[in-house]
């Protein structure tokens, strides 16, 4: 049981002790002097000197009407406003957005041969054509779980797509870091082994199709026989044209995936710088439990005070001020416990405790 109560930490705002030029400006106007500044919360809740509780009354509590945008029994109407953050993650999941369906569009075409001459990447490239799409598909899974935490004030949500951009990250790296590698390090002798004992009978076939040519050197040297690849074929070797074809395709799919990096981490230091941020108010707007006060913890402060008083002034005047305290906090529904002054501090306090605790698990 919490015995501490509520309040508003000195770190988050120093608004009641110092109340502002606004406020000063506003008692001056007739407003019936100092006005109590508001708890926290609210689109000003990240300028100096602000408070970053929010109570009823601001705009983004808790009790907030969200279909019209203002508060039960508040006068007049307010407009709900997005947050700079909020904007920020907009802006970054909509780019995210945008990279992912592209590049999920682009392998797609691929895979059912609308472009010219992917025929070649299904045979030759297969894996990195693989790693591309589940990279693009991971991506624009990603961005419509942020779409749903921003839309939805959802912190949750938005905690899962921060983690999923790592996820993402991960899986687009993999292809540029392959097809660079590939480009880069002893090409001609990836194409040779690919030719002699990856590619298979139905793969030379594919690539002699898409390229208009026969066997690797010649037609008499790994040929897949075929209508226009035979003996007397006057068609040249693939070597050569499937060779530069894949020093090409390499270097832009590399290119491509490597320019898109930066932005992505862009994304995902904007996902864990704002995505706690997508409202003004500090964490959701609850007082975190322990540091509620229940009707229960109530009465051992009180009791434990009636205690203190007791031993110093008498029970009399102990059960005088608690009565008192009582009638002027409207605390009339607060347990009653009795106490003794032949029993120790200690010994009483752990009574009441324990009773307290009876109590509670009884409710």
């Amino acid at each position: 049981m919490s015995l501490s109560v509520n309040y508003l930490p000195s770190k988050f705002s120093n608004t009641m002790l110092n109340p502002g030029v606004r406020r000063r400006r506003a008692g001056k106007k007739g407003g019936g002097g100092m006005k109590v500044p508001k708890m926290g919360g609210g689109t000003e809740a990240f300028r100096s000197g602000e408070a970053r509780m929010p109570v009823e009354g601001d705009e983004d509590y808790d009790g907030v009407n969200l279909k019209s945008g203002w508060l039960p029994g508040s006068s007049g109407q307010r407009k709900m406003r997005w947050t700079r953050f909020k904007w920020t993650l907009f802006v970054s999941n909509f780019v995210l957005t945008c990279y992912s369906l592209a590049a999920l569009i682009i392998c797609l075409l691929t895979w059912f041969d609308v472009w010219a001459k992917s025929d070649i990447i299904r045979a030759g490239n297969r894996t990195e054509l693989v790693i591309s799409t589940l990279a693009a598909t991971m991506g624009l899974f990603t961005s419509v779980i942020g779409w749903s935490g921003i839309l939805l004030n959802n912190r949750s949500f938005l905690a899962v797509y921060s983690l999923l951009l790592w996820i993402t990250f991960i899986f687009l790296v993999i292809p540029g870091y392959l097809t660079y590698k590939r480009h880069t390090f002893n090409l001609e002798g990836k194409i040779n082994a690919q030719w002699s004992r990856d590619l298979g009978a139905t793969g030379r076939l594919r690539v002699q199709n898409q390229l208009k040519c026969c066997g690797y050197f010649s037609p008499f040297i790994e040929a897949t026989i075929s209508q226009t690849c035979f003996s007397r074929s006057i068609l040249p070797g693939c070597k050569l044209h499937y060779m530069q074809f894949e020093r090409m395709i390499l270097r832009w799919w590399y290119t491509v995936v490597f320019s898109i990096v930066p932005a992505h981490l862009a994304v995902m230091i904007v996902g864990l710088l704002c995505s706690n941020h997508v409202t003004y108010r500090f964490g959701k707007g609850m007082m975190p439990k322990a540091y509620r006060l229940s009707l229960n913890s109530m009465a051992v402060i009180m009791d434990n005070y009636a205690s203190q008083l007791a031993e110093q002034y008498g029970t009399d005047v102990a059960s005088e001020v608690l009565a008192r305290s009582r009638s002027n906090l409207q605390l009339d529904a607060l347990p009653t416990m009795g106490y003794s002054q032949t029993k120790s501090p200690s010994i009483q306090m752990m009574n009441k405790y324990d009773s307290l605790a009876t109590k509670a698990s009884a409710d």
